[in-house]
């Protein structure tokens, strides 16, 4: 009965050891966001209308990508429902084609509706092969569009790079 006892507060204590390190790293890619969010503004005043009237929207804001002739991505962000915070998300890409460099950027997907959103939770969501993000510089948002339920946008905040290579990101999410 006593190792019992013993066992179950020691997993206890690793449980919430896990939890508390999973919260810390969560917070600082939350408090990261919150900071990307307001330089995607500074650079364009024209999204403001997205976070304004979009289901939801998904914020990494640091994701690194590099390459040469095979290339990738990653990055941790946090995932927003009417304004709220309701998870985490992360990305990864992988891609075959002329490239070379290294840049790390921030990149915002938007979801025009709530099933839009929905599809991204449930692990369903894909961009389609033609969908592309919309580099930000001052005034281009406000002709920017929804397509196939999203807009994405991306900006550069270090690094250059030449891409123009095919591949597709993907997505996971953990609800809170």
């Amino acid at each position: 009965m006593k190792l019992i006892k013993s066992f179950a507060l020691v997993a206890l204590m690793l449980f919430a050891f896990t939890a508390t390190a999973q919260n810390k790293k969560d917070r600082k890619i939350i408090n990261d966001a919150k900071r990307a969010k307001k330089s995607l503004l500074k650079a364009d005043r024209g999204l403001q209308r997205f976070f304004d009237n979009s289901a939801g929207y998904v914020l990494f804001p640091n994701v690194g990508k590099g390459g040469f002739i095979i290339g990738g991505a990653s990055g941790n962000g946090a995932v927003y429902e009417n304004g709220e915070v309701v998870g985490m998300a992360n990305l990864k890409k992988l891609n075959v084609g002329f490239q070379a460099g290294g840049q790390a950027i921030i990149e915002i997907i938007f979801f025009e509706t709530a099933v839009d959103l929905e599809r991204f939770k449930e692990g369903k969501f894909q961009f389609a092969a033609e969908t592309s993000a919309v580099a930000l510089k001052s005034g281009i948002a406000f002709n920017a569009k929804y397509k196939d339920g999203v807009a994405v946008f991306a900006l550069p905040k270090a690094g250059l790079m030449a891409d123009a290579s095919v591949g597709g990101q993907k997505f996971g999410y953990k609800p809170f």
